[in-house]
């Protein structure tokens, strides 16, 4: 069995997937790949991308670090996830034309994507990989594509026929269309702040026109010839100066910084130790003398519930949420099916009881008030839907069968990379309610439980539960 890579093993693909500065790039690779109208429609139809564009661009960079950081067994498990996820993604887009996810030819274009991203990501910041550079890159990249088992015939033979793949895909496949527009100049302006920039969140409606813009026009600029042609999109001179100053300078400043700094992924594929958490512990201060469980519902509503952001919530938000608990967690296809089966369950539990409107989804009134009735009516109600999907995320969660969730665990399900260290740990410590080091199934249930139903304010369920 293929392990990971030795301590000091620094490959130029490794370097490039784990560092911050691909972020610059990111964008530009979610338009390109957009750009080609079976992923465009799949998009459309099947994905919460719209609602959580952040995620979306998280969920492509952790699937590429498990593809190409891991060992083996890590790569075949990834591979078999996305097989499951595709599986389930096929239709009929606006224009008649039938897709499925699991085209090869199309599947090839969105991994090439990848690879072209880092590719373009040294060439904009002025220092280019050498052809030498490039053929070790490509290699790498084959390597861990071959689990794939897609046709050789679809690949570029070497990494000097790449250049001439892409401009070919691009005039021969790709194409203009309401989701790529969307990305370029839509979704931006309506984007929630990142995770990692809540406290900027009272300012962020005014920021994000700014970023937006700044966004926008450097994904314009870095778009390759070909495409920018067939979107009919000029690079000014404005959007020119702009990319040349950030690629250059971000390289400038990132290659100068320590590794932990630089990379999101260490080269070496392991992992940067975590920080030591505080020894101090956090109570919460209950509010006094009013019931706060309307505006917590109405929070988790929208920022839990709502995956789609059309305002209610149906089947598809709670299929949504299964398919994010399994993301970050290498399941099995066993555990991974549980999972969303107890997640279709706590759906029926609502969509009996709630859809008052018998349309097939569920409003933020009908949730908040048929919540507070149930509970108020019958505590153990929520045993029948929220129970059945959050002990499922528990069980998932503990990958040892330990019968508690440890702190990496709990990090693992609640953050991954996309929230800071300090508020995972924060979290951890309020639900560890006997502060033993380890949650319990029954601490965890419980957390859930109490953010639902008690009247004061559970800091523990807010900071677990009221995240979007």
């Amino acid at each position: 069995m293929a392990t990971s890579a030795p301590a000091g093993d620094r490959s130029s693909f490794r370097s490039s997937l784990g560092e911050r500065r691909i972020a610059l790039v990111a964008w530009r690779l979610l338009v390109l790949q957009v750009a080609h109208p079976a992923v465009a429609a799949g998009m459309a139809d099947w994905s919460t991308y719209r609602a959580h564009p952040w995620r979306r661009v998280q969920h492509t960079m952790d699937s590429g670090r498990r593809l190409f950081f891991g060992d083996r067994e890590a790569l075949l498990r990834e591979v078999a996830r996305l097989d499951r996820a595709h599986r389930r993604v096929h239709g009929t887009d606006t224009t008649g034309r039938s897709y499925t996810a699991e085209d090869p030819e199309v599947r090839v274009w969105v991994l090439m994507t990848l690879y072209e991203a880092l590719t373009a990501m040294r060439a904009l910041s002025g220092r280019p990989f050498a052809p030498a550079e490039l053929d070790a890159l490509y290699g790498e990249f084959r390597a861990a594509c071959a689990a794939f088992g897609l046709p050789d015939e679809l690949w570029p033979p070497t990494a000097a026929d790449v250049p001439g793949y892409i401009d070919r895909t691009i005039r021969e496949r790709l194409e203009d269309g309401p989701e790529v527009r969307h990305l370029l100049s839509g979704i931006l302006r309506q984007a929630p702040p990142p995770s990692r920039l809540r406290l900027l969140r009272p300012a962020w409606p005014a920021l994000r026109v700014a970023i937006a813009a700044t966004l926008a026009t450097l994904t314009t600029a870095d778009l390759p010839p070909a495409l920018r042609e067939r979107l009919g999109l000029r690079r000014g001179r404005r959007a020119a100066a702009l990319s040349w100053t950030l690629h250059r300078g971000a390289r400038t400043v990132m290659t100068r910084l320590p590794d932990r700094w630089r990379y999101r992924v260490p080269p070496t594929g392991s992992a940067f130790p975590a920080p030591r958490a505080p020894r101090h512990r956090h109570r919460a201060r209950p509010a006094r003398g009013r019931d706060t469980r309307p505006a917590r519902l109405d929070t988790f509503f929208r920022q839990v519930l709502d995956q789609t952001g059309d305002g209610y919530i149906g089947l598809a938000d709670l299929r949504a949420m299964a398919h994010n608990v399994c993301w970050p967690l290498d399941l099995t296809a066993e555990r991974e099916a549980e999972v969303r089966a107890a997640f279709d369950t706590w759906w029926r539990q609502m969509a009996e009881t709630m859809d008052t409107g018998g349309d097939g989804r569920v409003s933020r009134a009908e949730f908040v008030r048929a919540t507070l009735s149930g509970i108020d009516r019958d505590p153990a109600c929520l045993e029948r839907g929220l129970h059945v999907a959050v002990r499922a995320m528990f069980r998932a969660a503990d990958t040892d069968g330990g019968g508690h969730l440890c702190a990496d665990e709990y990090r693992a399900l609640f953050g991954g990379t996309r929230v800071p260290p300090a508020e995972l740990n924060d979290g951890f410590r309020q639900l560890d309610a006997d502060g033993d080091g380890r949650i319990t199934e029954a601490e965890f249930v419980r957390a859930f439980t109490d953010y639902f139903s008690a009247r004061a304010d559970t800091v523990a369920g807010a900071r677990m539960l009221g995240r979007a």
